[in-house]
C-alpha cells in the first residue's frame, strides 16, 4: 500500500484559490441564467404563452441543467477517478464558459421562432453537465490537498463559491437594471452572460497551474485506480448514493426558493421593487460569504462534531422557512432582511460542514464519482424543480403556507438521511478495493 504525500502549506492554498475562483465563475454563469429566467426570458423565449405558462416554462429550462447535473457527475466523476481532479476541472470549466458566453448570442423567439427555446434548452443541457462534474472535483482539489485540521475550512471556503458567484450575477442585473426597460429587454440581458468570458480565461489560468490532488496520487501509484468507478459505486456503495442525494434536498431547495423564486414571489406577487429584492437577496449572500467559512472553521473541531453542525443547520431550514414568508410578506425591507438573515444563517451552517463531510463518505478511489453521483442527484430533487414547485403552490394555494411546508417537509427527510452518513476519517488515503466496499452504515 502507497501512502499519501503530505502537499506543501503553499501548494494547499494555491488549489484552495483556483477552486474558489473556479467555483466563482461556475456558480456565477449558472446564477446569471438563474436570475434572467426569472427576470425576462419567459417574455424573450416563450411570449406565445400565458403568463403563468410562460413563467413555468422559463424555470423549466432552468430546471434542465440539474437533470443534466447526474450525467455530468457520472462522467466527469468516472473519469476524474480514472484520470485525476485536475484534467477534468480544466474541461468542466472550459464547457461552462463555452456555453454561458453562447446563451449572450442566442437570437430571440421574435427573431427565429421555435428554434430560440430549442438552442437555450442546448446550451442549459451542456451546462449542466459541467457543473454535474464540477463540484465533487472542486471539493476534493481542496480537501484532499488540506491539512488534516483545516479540512473543513478549506471545503467551506471553497463552498463561499456560491456566495461569490450569486453576489457577482446580482451586481450586474442590479446595475443593468437601471436600464430604461426596452433596453434591458433588448440587449442588456445579454452583457452578464458575454462577461463571462473574461472570468472563465481568469480561472483556467489559475488551474492550469496547480497540482493533482494527493490522494489520487496516491492511488495512481499504489495501482488501486478503480476500473470502472460508476459500477464500484452503484455495486457497493449505492445506499450511500441514495442517503446523500436525500441529505442535500433541503439545502438546495431552500437556497434556490430563497435565491430564484424569491425575485420573482416578491416583484410580481408582493409588488416590491426589483432592485430592492435583488438587494434583499445580496445582503442575504454577503452574510453567508462571512458564515460559511466561520462554521467551516467550527467544523475542524472533531468528525462527530461537523456532522452534528450540518443536523443543526438542517434543523433549523425545518422551522424557519415560515417565519421568513411571514416577513417577506409584510413588504418591509427591513423585515424581509431579518428573515433572509435567519434563514440562510442556518443554511450557512449545513452548507459549511457539508463539503468535507460529504467528501469523506465514499472511499478515495471512488470518492470523485460517489460525491458526484449523490450530490448532483441530491440537486435535481432539491433544487432544480423547487421554483417550480414553489410558483405552483403558490398559483394553487394563493398563499405562501404550502411552499413553506413543502420546505419543511424536505427539511425533515434531508434530517433523518443524514443521521445514516458518517466520514471515513479514520481510514487510509490508500487501500485495498475490495476491502473498502462496505455496505450503508
Amino acid at each position: 500500500m502507497t501512502s499519501r504525500t503530505a502537499p506543501s502549506r503553499s501548494q494547499g492554498r494555491k488549489v484552495l484559490l483556483s477552486s474558489l475562483i473556479g467555483s466563482t465563475v461556475e456558480w456565477y454563469e449558472f446564477f446569471v441564467y438563474g436570475t434572467a429566467a426569472s427576470l425576462v426570458f419567459s417574455d424573450l423565449f416563450f411570449p406565445s404563452a400565458d403568463p403563468l405558462t410562460g413563467t413555468l416554462l422559463s424555470l423549466s429550462t432552468f430546471a434542465i441543467a440539474f437533470v443534466a447535473r447526474p450525467v455530468g457527475g457520472a462522467i466527469f466523476g468516472h473519469f476524474g477517478d480514472r484520470l485525476g481532479r485536475k484534467s477534468m476541472l480544466v474541461l468542466t470549466l472550459t464547457l461552462m464558459g463555452g456555453a454561458t458566453f453562447a446563451i449572450g448570442l442566442l437570437p430571440t423567439y421574435e427573431q427565429i421562432g421555435i428554434g430560440a427555446p430549442l438552442l437555450l434548452v442546448l446550451v442549459r443541457l451542456v451546462q449542466g453537465l459541467s457543473l454535474g462534474g464540477e463540484y465533487g472535483g472542486a471539493v476534493l482539489m481542496s480537501v484532499e490537498h488540506a491539512e488534516p485540521h483545516k479540512r473543513g475550512l478549506y471545503g467551506a471556503i471553497v463552498n463561499t463559491g456560491v456566495g461569490w458567484g450569486l453576489l457577482l450575477a446580482n451586481l450586474m442585473f442590479l446595475a443593468l437594471a437601471q436600464l430604461p426597460d426596452g433596453a434591458f429587454h433588448s440587449w442588456g440581458w445579454r452583457v452578464p452572460f458575454l462577461f463571462s468570458a473574461v472570468l472563465v480565461a481568469l480561472g483556467l489560468f489559475i488551474r492550469m497551474k496547480v497540482d493533482e490532488s494527493p490522494d489520487f496520487a496516491a492511488v495512481k501509484r499504489s495501482g488501486d485506480v478503480a476500473k470502472a468507478p460508476l459500477m464500484q459505486v452503484l455495486r457497493h456503495h449505492s445506499g450511500l448514493v441514495v442517503l446523500m442525494c436525500l441529505a442535500y434536498v433541503a439545502t438546495g431547495a431552500v437556497f434556490y426558493i430563497g435565491t430564484v423564486f424569491s425575485l420573482g414571489y416578491g416583484t410580481d406577487h408582493l409588488g416590491i421593487d426589483k432592485s430592492a429584492m435583488l438587494g434583499a437577496v445580496m445582503a442575504a449572500t454577503a452574510l453567508t460569504l462571512v458564515a460559511i467559512p466561520f462554521f467551516g472553521r467550527w467544523s475542524d473541531r472533531s468528525v462527530r462534531f461537523r456532522k452534528g453542525l450540518f443536523l443543526s443547520g438542517v434543523a433549523g431550514m425545518i422551522v424557519l422557512p415560515f417565519p421568513w414568508f411571514a416577513l417577506l410578506d409584510t413588504g418591509s425591507y427591513a423585515l424581509a432582511l431579518v428573515g433572509f438573515v435567519l434563514l440562510f444563517t442556518a443554511w450557512s451552517a449545513t452548507y459549511a460542514a457539508m463539503p468535507t463531510f460529504f467528501a469523506h463518505v465514499f472511499p478515495v478511489e471512488v470518492r470523485y464519482t460517489g460525491l458526484s453521483a449523490g450530490y448532483t442527484l441530491g440537486t435535481v430533487l432539491g433544487g432544480g424543480f423547487a421554483p417550480m414547485i414553489a410558483t405552483y403552490l403558490l398559483d394553487r394555494t394563493g398563499h405562501w403556507s404550502a411552499i413553506a411546508l413543502y420546505l419543511m417537509l424536505a427539511g425533515v427527510v434531508s434530517f433523518l438521511a443524514a443521521c445514516f452518513l458518517r466520514e471515513r476519517a479514520d481510514e487510509p488515503a490508500v487501500g485495498n478495493l475490495a476491502v473498502k466496499a462496505n455496505a450503508v452504515r
